[in-house]
C-alpha cells in the first residue's frame, strides 16, 4: 500500500477513547519489546538500536531492557533543544519496552540450533513490524527515538529519511564497536520492517470519526508523529 493511502497517524490526546486506544498502545509496545528479545536470542544480528543495547550490556552490569530504558531517557534530553514535547505514549514506550524485552529474554532459551534461530529471527522481524503498526496506530505519541527523528528533521530541514538513516548508521556503528551483534538479521530487519509496518498500519490506525483519510483536495494528511496535521485539526473543530 502506498503512503498516499495511509491513514493519518498523528497524535490525538489521551482523553479521546482511552479504553480503545490504551490497550492497543500497551499490547503493541509489549509485543515490540518481546520481538526484540526474539531477535537477540536468534543471535543472527539485531536492529541498530538493539546492537547498541547489546554492546553496552557487555560493558555494564545492566540488563538489555534496563539499558533500553536508560537510553530512551537520555534521548529524551535531546528533545529539549528540539522543542519536542513528550506525551503519555512516549513514557509508556520507555517503560513497557524495557520490561517486555527483559521478560522475553528470560523466557526464550539460549543456544538453540540454527533452524530454531532462523525461526526466532523471522518471527521477531514479523512481530516487530506488526507491533509497530499496533502501537503507532494508537496515536498516543512517538517514542523517544521517533521524536528526536521528527524534531531534528523539523529543525534542520532534512528529510525524515535522511535523519533516520543518519541516526541508524551512527547507532549501529557505535553498537558494533562496543561488541553488539551485526549480521543477516540486521539486514533483514532494515529491509522488511518498513514494508510490513506500512502494510499493517491502515488496519490498526485509530481514526477520529470526523477525520477523513484524505484531505479535501485529494492529498494525504501529513504523517508526522507527535503533531497534528492541518486537515485533522480542521476536522476536529
Amino acid at each position: 500500500m502506498s503512503t498516499k493511502t495511509l491513514p493519518p497517524i498523528t497524535f490525538i490526546p489521551l482523553r479521546e477513547h482511552p479504553t480503545r486506544r490504551l490497550p492497543q498502545l500497551f499490547v503493541g509496545l509489549a509485543l515490540y519489546g518481546f520481538s526484540l528479545s526474539l531477535m537477540v536470542r536468534a543471535a543472527l544480528g539485531v536492529n541498530p538500536w538493539s546492537v547498541l543495547y547489546e554492546g553496552l550490556e557487555k560493558h555494564t552490569p545492566l540488563s538489555f531492557g534496563t539499558i533500553s530504558a536508560v537510553i530512551g531517557l537520555l534521548v529524551l534530553l535531546a528533545w529539549i533543544p528540539l522543542k519536542q514535547k513528550p506525551t503519555f505514549g512516549t513514557f509508556a514506550n520507555v517503560g513497557v519496552l524495557a520490561g517486555a524485552s527483559d521478560l522475553g529474554l528470560s523466557l526464550i532459551p539460549e543456544h538453540v540450533d540454527l533452524a530454531a534461530r532462523a525461526a526466532l529471527l523471522l518471527g521477531g522481524v514479523l512481530l516487530n513490524g506488526f507491533s509497530v503498526a499496533v502501537y503507532v496506530g494508537a496515536r498516543l505519541g512517538p517514542g523517544p527515538r521517533d521524536g528526536i527523528m521528527t524534531g531534528a528533521a523539523a529543525r534542520t530541514g532534512w528529510s525524515i529519511r535522511s535523519v533516520r538513516t543518519a541516526m541508524e548508521i551512527c547507532v549501529l556503528a557505535l553498537g558494533w564497536l562496543l561488541g553488539g551483534s551485526v549480521g543477516i538479521g540486521t539486514v533483514l530487519y532494515s529491509l522488511a520492517v518498513g514494508p510490513i509496518t506500512q502494510y499493517l498500519i491502515p488496519r490498526f490506525a485509530y481514526r477520529h470519526r470526523s477525520t477523513p483519510d484524505r484531505t479535501v483536495d485529494g492529498t494525504s494528511p501529513v504523517i508526522i508523529l507527535g503533531s497534528t496535521s492541518r486537515s485533522e485539526a480542521t476536522a476536529r473543530r
